[in-house]
């Protein structure tokens, strides 16, 4: 009678124990690398919305105190509104202030620092 080959116990808990060290090293770096890009993301979104509000007011003779709307900027300064990838929402705000997001703050004062 031939003996068949296989895993033992221990040997399959020896691999889920490796595997999960793995992803305990694994999860928290790609978790910091997910939010680093979303928050870049972000600011260059900030950054865009900034340049076409500039450019909104220049063209139309506005003054500093004038808010342009999404309408305003998607059509002619911007192909798309953009959407914040961390799932905030952007305040466009007047022609003098940083346009704003929610969750990740203004590209001057990101939210999270000190």
């Amino acid at each position: 009678m031939r003996r068949r080959r296989a895993f033992t116990l221990v040997e399959i808990m020896i691999v889920v124990m490796i595997i999960g060290i793995i992803l305990m090293i694994a999860v928290p770096s790609w978790m910091r690398i997910r939010e680093k890009t979303q928050i870049t993301s972000c600011m260059e979104n900030l950054r865009v919305i900034n340049e076409a509000k500039a450019h909104w007011g220049m063209e139309n003779n506005m003054g500093s105190n004038d808010t342009p709307t999404e309408a305003d900027l998607a059509p002619v300064y911007l192909k798309k509104y953009p959407k914040c990838p961390g799932s905030g929402t952007y305040t466009i705000g007047d022609i003098s202030t940083e346009a704003s997001c929610s969750v990740h703050g203004t590209r001057s004062v990101p939210i999270g620092t000190p």
